[in-house]
């Protein structure tokens, strides 16, 4: 398994990023917002997930951690396969992906080219699962439940699914009223994290 690749960048096209490693040119699948900022020429660092097919080995790259979560997520979902996922990645950055995902905000998945109503709506039932059930939240748990002390540790748990650091999620939760709800901390830790 290729977990990273560091090397020269020598060619870039829509979505497409080509880089060279030791004299090899590895082609790799990646979004807009990767290749935002970057220049033909310079040493980069893509973090990887190599796709095998019947047909085709496909190795996507990331910038980030936070993309490369959010994609694995994606395609943990029976329906959205590596384009879909590459397509949403490149609309909208992980911060504003997951506040959609908590948010049950259909319309904004909609917005990508691709994705049409029914598959926005099962990408957040499946997604907002995986959460509740990674973080230790059943999923449809009532809100006089949520409203305790330890929702904030149920918070952080969900922040860390996404690709969060401990730190980024402890502090993107501070100053929020403790009564709060556990799905609107997260709304608002995300708010947050999106400024960053």
């Amino acid at each position: 398994m290729i977990y990273s690749i560091k090397g020269q960048l020598i060619h870039t096209e829509t979505n497409l990023a080509v880089v060279e490693c030791a004299g090899v040119g590895f082609a790799l699948r990646t979004t807009a917002t990767s290749l935002d900022g970057l220049k033909t020429g310079t040493e980069v660092t893509f973090l990887t997930h190599m796709n095998v097919r019947e047909d085709a080995i496909e190795l996507f790259g990331f910038i980030t951690s936070h993309e490369l979560d959010c994609f694995k997520m994606l395609l943990s979902i029976s329906g959205v396969g590596p384009k879909a996922a590459l397509a949403i990645l490149s609309e909208m950055s992980p911060q504003s992906f997951a506040l959609s995902i908590v948010a049950d905000d259909v319309k904004a998945l909609t917005r990508v080219q691709g994705i049409g109503t029914k598959t926005a709506q099962m990408i957040i039932l499946k997604l907002k699962d995986k959460l509740s059930k990674e973080s230790g939240v059943p999923a449809g748990v009532s809100t006089a439940r949520t409203q305790t002390a330890g929702s904030s540790t149920e918070a952080i748990s969900a922040l860390l699914v996404l690709g969060f650091t401990a730190s980024e999620s402890a502090q993107a939760l501070s100053g929020l009223d403790e009564n709060m709800e556990t799905s609107e901390k997260i709304k608002q830790a995300l708010k947050k994290l999106s400024r960053k």
